[in-house]
């Protein structure tokens, strides 16, 4: 079975991602979205250095939380700026330095930034120490990296079990 299924659970988000972007849930869509979640693990199989490890699930959903209540926040802040004036913008790409050395903290961080609304991650550097972000308003620079530094990825260091967030604690 480990042959056919190696990622069960992202088989299980393929299939559910497939429906919610096609809003329907009919057999077409079912067995379609089936086929995507078995092909595409095992397509990626050989990308994956090795499974996800959560080490602090508490952490996990209280990021959870406040990536959702910031896309939330956002969606309506970003509504506001884009129907205002658009000299009122101030976008700009601002190099943000990583302090997290766990590849999938480092993939989720730039997943969360691009999840929400008004920021997007735009390149990672080679040697994974920096991500180039950009953002639809910056009116501080390093508030804007010190923010992404505390609410994300020093919460998603604990997740993952960085080694230097072990070091700290």
């Amino acid at each position: 079975m480990r042959r056919i299924l190696p990622a069960p659970v992202m088989a299980m988000l393929v299939l559910t991602l497939w429906l919610a972007l096609n809003n329907s849930v009919s057999l077409g869509n079912l067995l379609f979205g089936a086929l995507l979640g078995i092909v595409i693990p095992l397509m990626t199989a050989p990308l994956r250095e090795s499974g996800v490890k959560i080490h602090d699930w508490r952490v996990l959903v209280s990021l959870t939380w406040r990536v959702a209540k910031d896309i939330v926040i956002s969606n309506i802040t970003v509504a506001r700026q884009v129907l205002g004036r658009e000299s009122a913008l101030d976008s700009r790409f601002v190099w943000v330095p990583l302090t997290a050395t766990e590849p999938h903290a480092i993939v989720a961080l730039a997943g969360i930034i691009t999840l929400t609304p008004g920021t997007v991650t735009a390149f990672v550097s080679e040697d994974r120490r920096h991500l180039l972000v950009h953002a639809l308003h910056v009116t501080d620079t390093a508030a804007l990296v010190s923010d992404i530094k505390t609410h994300y990825e020093a919460p998603l260091m604990k997740v993952f079990g960085d080694a230097l967030a072990r070091r700290a604690s």
